[in-house]
């Protein structure tokens, strides 16, 4: 377990990130997520991220408040990412550890974290799936391996 102490972002990371514009809309969103097997993707505003915008934040469009009883698709469709992203964004840096990032996920039940610089320019993604490698790695180098079953003696406790 204290290989993985070591790991950071930087060597775990996916580099190659797709991001949305604050103006796109919840139509092209949803199909956006149609094509591609994300959860979530950061906004950006002049290569700056300015939110993170996922499945349900995109799916609380269409939920009936008092309101609306019945929400109008096409109206809803229009809505921009900026309206319904969360501008509050939880970030890592590259050199941030992972059982930061982990701690991260858990205490705030995130799928994944953007990896920005100090200037908020995205560098790429941690997701849940990249941590759980490095975790796996990590601990298939330190386990020891098994004694074959015939070299073992057992014991009688009395």
């Amino acid at each position: 377990m204290y290989e993985f102490l070591q790991e950071t972002v930087a060597n775990n990371m996916t580099k190659s990130v797709r991001s949305v514009a604050p103006e796109m809309t919840v139509g092209d969103l949803y199909r956006l997520f149609a094509q591609e097997d994300y959860d979530a993707y950061p906004v950006l505003r002049d290569d700056a991220v300015v939110g993170f915008v996922t499945k349900l934040d995109a799916l609380k469009v269409f939920t009936c408040t008092t309101d609306h009883i019945l929400p109008h698709y096409d109206d809803r469709m229009g809505t921009t990412v900026d309206e319904i992203m969360s501008s509050d964004v939880i970030s890592v840096e590259p050199d941030t550890n992972l059982q930061r990032v982990l701690q991260l996920m858990v205490t705030h039940r995130l799928k994944s974290l953007p990896v920005i610089d100090k200037y908020h320019h995205l560098l790429g993604i941690i997701a849940r799936e990249d941590v759980m490698r490095a975790l796996a790695r990590c601990t298939k180098r330190q386990t020891p391996p098994l004694v074959p079953c015939e070299t073992v003696r057992c014991l009688r406790l009395v």
